[in-house]
């Protein structure tokens, strides 16, 4: 027979802890509105390794849009796959000239305008329009130092067209393509140096040409000091970027490497303005056939062998 005490009642901590739980069903817990949850193990991420990340192509986001299934390249034999190469507006052009012209140290070029939207349609203007500026101002600048001299025939030289569009176009095609293989080669030796892609390196060294473009207009001046000055302003700016941007690709690697690809960038980057500058303005002046005398007349010549 069951006592007084056994009949009190006593208290339970969590009744669903002592409900046994079939195997099938679902069990739904409801936390406290108050209760923070437990913060995520692991070590702090600094700003620096964000960036990292983000130019090694490492972010979250494109992890998860890849796996969403949300980037899909059309086939590059359509329309659609060259079409998102051109797929930029008018502000992001004038955003990445202006980045060119103005670099900020320390800041890297392609992490702040280019990783978002890398796109081909302002490299391929700005190299079309350099080219017809090269040869024009040329052509304007022959003309201009051999103004007043009546014995000069001003000829255009159209050849200067076509050379020009030969030296801009394979500057800003082949250069970026052999970075790109050497980045790529020597990622598999250094797995820790940033990586870009062809389309990025094609981008950098596209905007950074934009320079040249008031440089060569400004070049029309016969002044060879002036000249001179202008392209290293020029050289100086374009540079730069170049140095900027691709210094964090390859500043993990060996240190005779690392400067030697950054030499090699600034000594082709100065050859095409030098080269340009040389070639298409500062021609010497008497580049053209010297006139020579009338001969006498036949019977002039015919009276003077007579009265001998």
């Amino acid at each position: 027979m069951a006592t007084v005490d056994d009949l009190k009642f006593a208290e339970f901590g969590d009744s669903a802890n002592l409900l046994p739980v079939p195997g099938d069903d679902t069990t739904v817990t409801i936390e406290d509105p108050g209760q923070k949850p437990p913060a995520s193990r692991g070590l702090p991420r600094g700003a620096g390794r964000e960036e990292d990340e983000e130019l090694l192509g490492n972010s979250d986001s494109d992890k998860t849009e890849l796996l969403a299934g949300q980037k899909k390249s059309s086939p590059f034999w359509t329309f659609e796959y060259y079409q998102t190469f051109f797929d930029v507006d008018t502000y992001q052009v004038f955003d990445r000239i202006k980045g060119s012209m103005l670099p900020i140290p320390g800041r890297n070029f392609v992490r702040l305008y280019i990783r978002s939207n890398p796109d081909l349609y302002g490299p391929f203007w700005i190299c079309a329009t350099l080219v017809f500026a090269i040869a024009i101002s040329g052509n304007f600048s022959n003309f201009l130092i051999h103004l007043g001299d009546k014995t000069f025939h001003y000829v255009p030289e159209f050849r200067k067209v076509s050379i020009a569009a030969t030296a801009i176009y394979a500057y800003a095609w082949l250069v970026p393509l052999g970075l790109w293989g050497f980045l790529l080669w020597r990622n598999s030796k250094v797995m820790s140096i940033v990586s870009y892609s062809f389309l990025e390196i094609v981008c950098v060294y596209g905007y950074s040409l934009f320079v040249y473009i008031p440089t060569a207009i400004l070049w029309i001046i016969p002044q060879k000091a002036v000249r001179w000055v202008l392209v290293m302003v020029a050289l100086g700016l374009s540079g730069s970027v170049l140095v900027m941007t691709f210094w964090p690709a390859v500043r993990d690697d060996n240190r005779r490497v690392a400067v030697a690809t950054i030499v090699t960038i600034v000594l082709l980057h100065t050859l095409l303005s030098v080269g340009c500058l040389a070639y298409f303005f500062d021609a010497p002046e008497l580049d053209y056939a010297p006139t020579l005398s009338p001969a006498p007349p036949l019977k002039q010549a015919t009276t003077m062998v007579k009265a001998i």
